[in-house]
């Protein structure tokens, strides 16, 4: 078998290997990405992102996806309420429309960048298992089916749990104490008026320091929401998720001293 070659390598086609390969692409440099995944639309890809003026917007310039990507933002987004666990507003902002750092779908972002580049340019498919050193800056980089590839120019963009980050870092993930559980609520302002209305048109947070809540308004007018919980990192292997009442039992558990509006986006989650 040999061994193919690519000039530049890019392990992971999640928003920073893509946007990479994007850059590079409008400038007339060929460069590969690698992906675990078998094809872009395994899973879905998360909630919303806000895209800060300051780094990741200055991405998007360099990528010259600035106004595609304008398209795509959620229009009131940038609004955000801050709760104390009795419903108290403590803080209110709204969407000032200057578009400082717009809310977009993480998934909507991925297909922009995915569509912008050439057909294969991404291999699906490819889990790297592990990377070495060839000398002269070169590396070899071995993939789950046991095939190899050799490239000049190496980027880990592989997420927390990189394959390529031991050639760089000893740094490894580590758990920060804090574990979180989310769920939808579709077609909110229709089907859950009230949690809509309490949740806003952007980012909501309701904290008490050992618990927290934290909430999108997302573009299909569903409501993205993760409950937050200071505990033990195996904590929510007890928790059956399969079962979908006593997953909201068991989270409700932690909540009874809260306002009834919070615990409702539990009880009326839809789906796991």
């Amino acid at each position: 078998m040999t061994t193919a070659h690519h000039p530049i390598a890019i392990i992971g086609a999640g928003l920073g290997g893509l946007t990479l390969a994007r850059v590079l692409h409008i400038r007339g440099i060929q460069a590969a990405v690698f992906d675990l995944e078998a094809d872009r639309h395994v899973r879905t890809q998360g909630g919303m992102l806000d895209i800060h003026e300051e780094n990741g917007q200055l991405a998007l310039h360099a990528a010259g996806l600035y106004e595609p990507f304008r398209t795509i933002i959620h229009e009131g987004g940038e609004a955000m309420r801050l709760l104390d666990h009795h419903a108290n507003v403590v803080l209110q902002e709204p969407d000032d429309g200057t578009g400082g750092r717009p809310e977009v779908d993480r998934g909507r972002l991925r297909d922009l960048l995915l569509d912008s580049l050439p057909d294969g340019v991404i291999r699906w498919g490819a889990k790297a298992a592990g990377a070495r050193p060839l000398g002269d800056g070169r590396h070899e980089v071995t993939f789950a089916d046991g095939s190899t590839i050799t490239t000049d120019l190496l980027v880990g963009a592989d997420g927390a749990w990189s394959k390529i980050r031991p050639l760089v870092s000893a740094a490894h993930p580590a758990y920060t104490g804090i574990s979180f559980v989310e769920f939808d609520l579709l077609d909110a302002d229709t089907r859950h008026p009230d949690s809509a209305d309490l949740i806003g048109g952007g980012f909501f947070i309701a904290l008490d320091g050992t618990r927290g809540i934290l909430a999108h308004r997302e573009i299909d007018g569903s409501l993205h929401v993760c409950t937050a919980l200071r505990t033990e990192e195996d904590h929510l292997d007890g928790i059956d998720f399969t079962d979908t009442p006593a997953a909201k039992s068991a989270l409700l558990a932690h909540f009874t001293d809260w306002d009834a509006r919070f615990q409702t986006l539990i009880t009326e989650a839809d789906g796991p």
